[in-house]
């Protein structure tokens, strides 16, 4: 029989999981603008709200009343389709983040995680592969060449960097000896973070992540200086906004796994809860913002040379050393 209560508590628990990531992506861009503007010296969002805070209500305003302009040749299915695609995948890898430890409501255990399996490693390489459907089919669908360059481009950058993803995530696998993220942290909590047993594979996860959320220095799927914007050239209105709600969340959701399998999640020696995990991914979104304001763009050559002429021998070397370690002391 089906258990409503739990049912209702799952239920319940993944809605404000969703609407806490959809808030925090909002104020990511105001985060993000302001960031820019210090770093240029210039002024940033300063207008609309004290200190421009409800900059962020102001421009899904404008998004949601802009009409949708869809292409002559745009493909009927898959051109409305690619957008939700990408924003879903995005928010569905962050089910296996354990956002902080075990609470207890009315006598009521309840797990701060949307879904803590076993295999929850895999669940999330699974799930960021996905976002590039939703790219690559927007790309194709839009009837557009600079669309369709830009959709290429993701897809080889995916299919470059995915692995570097995987590769960089296995020392964590064993020396671990788990795939839960849940269980990750308790080790954690327990001993070390992460990061002092495994620097070379927080190096490769760092830039394989930033790769796979299309950020600078690895925009090249949207180079808006070569194919005016990649792969939503042709997109507007809240389609379009589906496409930049999905890449902020990729974002919030790569900062929170970083956080997690890297630096313990919420466990901290003083205090543990949310508010740590919520700090550390601060710091990584900063480091986004940073990135941006600091770097030029790769050369298309340069980023596939560097996935795998360089990180991919490092990574495999990492794995060789790790597993040698782990068998030794075991």
């Amino acid at each position: 029989m089906i258990d409503f209560a739990a049912l209702s508590i799952d239920v319940v628990r993944s809605l404000i999981v969703i609407v806490v990531l959809l808030t925090m992506m909002a104020y990511m861009t105001w985060f993000e603008r302001r960031l820019l503007a210090w770093f240029q010296v210039r002024i940033g969002p300063n207008k609309v709200g004290p200190s421009g805070l409800l900059q962020p209500l102001a421009d899904a305003l404008k998004l949601f009343f802009k009409e949708d302009i869809r292409p002559r040749s745009a493909d009927r299915l898959l051109y409305p389709l690619a957008p939700a695609i990408a924003l879903f995948a995005a928010i569905s890898a962050f089910a296996v983040v354990p956002i902080g430890p075990t609470v207890e409501i009315g006598g009521v255990s309840i797990p701060l995680i949307v879904a803590d399996i076993p295999v929850g490693v895999l669940y999330l390489l699974a799930a960021s592969s996905l976002g590039v459907y939703g790219l690559v089919l927007g790309g194709w669908s839009s009837g557009s060449k600079y669309s369709l360059l830009g959709g290429l481009r993701a897809a080889a950058q995916v299919v470059s960097y995915e692995l570097i993803l995987g590769i960089s995530l296995v020392g964590i696998v064993l020396v671990s000896g788990s795939m839960s993220l849940g269980q990750i942290v308790q080790f954690q909590s327990e001993s070390v973070w992460y990061i002092f047993l495994q620097p070379v594979g927080f190096v490769l996860f760092l830039i394989a992540a930033v790769a796979e959320t299309n950020r600078a220095p690895f925009d090249l799927p949207e180079a808006e200086q070569e194919l005016v914007a990649g792969y939503h050239t042709e997109y507007s209105g809240m389609r379009f906004a589906m496409y930049f709600i999905g890449e902020y969340v990729a974002m919030i959701t790569v900062s929170a796994v970083a956080a997690t399998l890297f630096f313990g999640g919420w466990s901290f020696p003083i205090f543990p809860g949310p508010w740590w995990l919520f700090l550390k991914m601060l710091f990584f979104l900063f480091l986004y913002v940073w990135l941006r304001a600091t770097l030029p763009r790769l050369r298309y050559d340069q980023l596939m040379r560097l996935s795998w002429g360089v990180l991919l021998p490092i990574g495999l070397l990492n794995i060789a050393v790790t597993a040698i370690v782990v068998a030794a002391l075991a």
